[in-house]
C-alpha cells in the first residue's frame, strides 16, 4: 500500500499561498503581479521574494479571463527592402532585442507580425484579444500613414511608436532627438575643417526623423559660416543600393564636396561603395558619417563615423508607455538624447 504523502497529488502554488508567505493580503498580490505602481517597495519586494521562494506560476489564460487583458503585446514591424531575406533594417534589429526582453521583464509575451505600410495594419488588435496594445516599428513617409495613426486613436487602440516627435501627433511616440545628432555631425565635420557636406537622404516634412537630421546639420554649420547647400542633398530610402545610386547621382552633377552626411548607417555603406567605385578616398577626399548606431558601422570599411541611437534603452520605454495606457495610466512621448562615435570614415 503507497503512503498516503506518496499518492497525494502535489498541490498548486497559489496568489493566497503568496499572500500568506508575504503577510499581504491576495488583492496585494494580484496588484504586484500586474506591475501595479500603487504598492510600495518594500511591499513588492516581499511579494516577489515569496514568489520566487514558492516557485509561483502565473496562470496567464485565468489571468486574461480576469482582467480581460490578452498578457501579450504585439510589434508590427514594416519591412524595409534589404540586400537580404530578411526585410528588417539592421537598426530595427537591435530594437527588436531591447523590446523582448524588456517585455519579459514586466511579464508579458511578445508577438511579432509583419507588415506592409499598405496593408490593413491598423485592424484592432485588442477587440480580437490578440494583443492589449502596439509597438510600431519603421521607417516611411510618415504623412502616408499618419490618418492610420488618428484612426488608432479614433477606436480607443492602445499604442506606441518609434520616430520623430513632435507636437499634437496622434498617440505616443518615443524616438531620438534627430535635431541634436545633425548637430553633433555637423559640428564634428565643420571642426574637421570640411567646407562643403553633401547629405544623401530625403530632407523633406514626409520623411521627418531624416530631415531632423539634415537641418540639424544645416544649423551647426551655420554657427561660423555657410550651411548646408540644396545642389548637394539627394533623396534615398534606407538601404545600400538607394545609398550607392544616390551618391552616384551626386558624383554625376560635378559638384565639389569634401564630407558626405548619410541619413542612416545602410545609406552611407552604400555611398561609401560609391565614392571609392569614382576614385575618391575616404577620408582623405571625403569624410563620412551615418546615423543609427549599427553593428554594421563597426565593420565597414574604413570603420564608419556614426551617430549613436539608444536601442536599449529605447526598447524599455516603448514597453512602458505602451503598459502605462494599458493600465489606464497616462503616458507621454519623449526623445533620448544621441552620442557622435568618430571612426576612421571622418578622420577620427
Amino acid at each position: 500500500m503507497q503512503e498516503p504523502s506518496r499518492s497525494r497529488k502535489k498541490s498548486r502554488i497559489t496568489s493566497l499561498d503568496i499572500a500568506h508567505r508575504a503577510g499581504v493580503s491576495q488583492a496585494t498580490v494580484s496588484r504586484v503581479l500586474a506591475g501595479s505602481p500603487l504598492v510600495n517597495a518594500e511591499t513588492r519586494r516581499r511579494v516577489e521574494h515569496a514568489v520566487k521562494e514558492l516557485n509561483y506560476k502565473v496562470d496567464r489564460h485565468a489571468s486574461s479571463l480576469r482582467t480581460q487583458r490578452a498578457g501579450t503585446l504585439a510589434l508590427l514591424l514594416f519591412e524595409d527592402p534589404t540586400s537580404d531575406d530578411s526585410h528588417i533594417n539592421p537598426f530595427f534589429l537591435s530594437m527588436l532585442g531591447s523590446i523582448t526582453r524588456a517585455c519579459a521583464r514586466h511579464g508579458h509575451d511578445l508577438l511579432v507580425s509583419f507588415q506592409q505600410l499598405s496593408d490593413d495594419w491598423h485592424a484592432d488588435y485588442e477587440d480580437s484579444m490578440k494583443a492589449d496594445g502596439l509597438i510600431l516599428l519603421g521607417y516611411g513617409d510618415y504623412l502616408a500613414y499618419e490618418a492610420k495613426l488618428a484612426q488608432l486613436v479614433a477606436q480607443g487602440t492602445h499604442f506606441v511608436r518609434w520616430g520623430h516627435v513632435w507636437p499634437d501627433q496622434p498617440g505616443v511616440t518615443i524616438g531620438c532627438d534627430n535635431h541634436a545628432g545633425g548637430l553633433l555631425v555637423g559640428r564634428h565635420l565643420r571642426e574637421a575643417g570640411r567646407q562643403r557636406v553633401a547629405f544623401v537622404g530625403h530632407a523633406s516634412e514626409r520623411f521627418p526623423e531624416f530631415y531632423a537630421r539634415y537641418r540639424g546639420c544645416d544649423a551647426a554649420l551655420r554657427e561660423t559660416g555657410a550651411g548646408m547647400r540644396p545642389e548637394l542633398q539627394v533623396d534615398a530610402d534606407s538601404t545600400e543600393q538607394a545609398g550607392y545610386d544616390a551618391t552616384c547621382a551626386l558624383l554625376a552633377r560635378g559638384l565639389r564636396f569634401d564630407a558626405l552626411f548619410a541619413a542612416s548607417d545602410l545609406i552611407a555603406i552604400g555611398a561609401m561603395h560609391a565614392l571609392q567605385d569614382a576614385g575618391l578616398r575616404i577620408p582623405e577626399d571625403v569624410a563620412v558619417v551615418g546615423f543609427d548606431g549599427t553593428s554594421m558601422a563597426r565593420s565597414a570599411n574604413p570603420p564608419l563615423s556614426t551617430v549613436v541611437q539608444d536601442t536599449s534603452k529605447a526598447g524599455e520605454l516603448l514597453v512602458q508607455a505602451l503598459l502605462q495606457q494599458v493600465r489606464g495610466q497616462p503616458a507621454q512621448g519623449l526623445m533620448l538624447q544621441p552620442t557622435l562615435e568618430v571612426r576612421a570614415s571622418s578622420g577620427g
